[in-house]
């Protein structure tokens, strides 16, 4: 992929989110042929302002009965229907792209908290990340590769400066101090969701300091202070706009990315509410 193919692509990915006729819009697997391969990822997102009050009822019925009881320990309304958005999105998602009942699907959680979808024995290894801000949920899918997903709103309140200071690499905050005070959180925002992205792909969570890696924001590229950490040439991001508050960035890691097709768009709710009936 060349530099003007790149330009084009991050254009597309933040100005409007045109959804294509990419492997998602065929509808879902069938007859045991699943969607997702080694060079596949897919992504949904689901924003809250879509989903009428007769489809949480529906959306619950997707979760597993140990996750319905995590949603009512939720102290926050907001906070109880976006965790039961992203698991039904997940779960909807999985079955969309391999085939399957949504509630077959098991998860592990890994030593600093990501889960990881239980493999069949002798099957490949699919994996799946979730995330989700005030009023939008997103899930993102592949096989075998390191995944990541992050979305934020737009409007929240955060100390853009302060936390930049303090966890942020040292090109980060030249480009934070660059910034006029209106392009100030949105670019804060963007380093901060591919930082997510990343740090969410590779599992380490909290473990990982944020300022041992850094991003070019315009090209979607990573670096790193400690050259023999990760390879660079490994990873792809995409930024996104879910919706005029939010942005959603992913992180794919892939030994040979130009072969890599990514297909991101909203959760298809007529889909998600037939899965609830079968």
């Amino acid at each position: 992929m060349g530099r003007d193919d790149d330009e084009e692509r991050m254009e597309k990915t933040l100005s409007g989110n045109e959804i294509g006729d990419g492997f998602l819009s065929h509808g879902p697997a069938v007859g045991g042929k699943a969607l997702i391969d080694r060079d596949r990822a897919a992504a949904w997102w689901l924003p809250l302002e879509t989903i009428g009050e007769a489809d949480w009822p529906i959306l619950s019925s997707l979760l597993t009965e140990a996750e319905r009881e995590r949603s009512e320990r939720f102290h926050f309304e907001r906070d109880r229907l976006v965790y039961i958005a992203a698991h039904a999105s997940c779960r909807g998602l999985l079955s969309y792209c391999l085939g399957g009942a949504p509630l077959d699907w098991r998860f592990t959680v890994e030593e600093h908290g990501k889960p990881e979808l239980v493999a069949p024995e002798a099957g490949p290894r699919f994996r799946v990340n979730i995330s989700h801000t005030r009023g939008l949920a997103a899930v993102a899918l592949t096989q075998e590769h390191d995944i990541g997903v992050d979305v934020e709103w737009l409007e929240r309140t955060v100390e853009a400066e302060k936390l930049a200071e303090r966890m942020f690499a040292e090109p980060e905050r030249r480009k934070m101090a660059e910034a006029s005070d209106g392009e100030r959180l949105d670019t804060f925002l963007k380093f901060w969701t591919l930082k997510e992205a990343y740090v969410k792909a590779i599992g380490k969570g909290l473990s990982q300091p944020l300022d041992a890696f850094a991003f070019d924001p315009d090209a979607l590229e990573i670096s790193f202070r400690d050259q023999v950490a990760d390879d660079p040439a490994n990873w792809h991001f995409e930024h996104y706009r879910p919706g005029p508050k939010y942005l959603m960035t992913l992180a794919v890691r892939h030994p040979a990315k130009r072969r890599l097709v990514v297909d991101t768009r909203p959760a298809p709710l007529d889909y998600l509410r037939d899965l609830a009936k079968a």
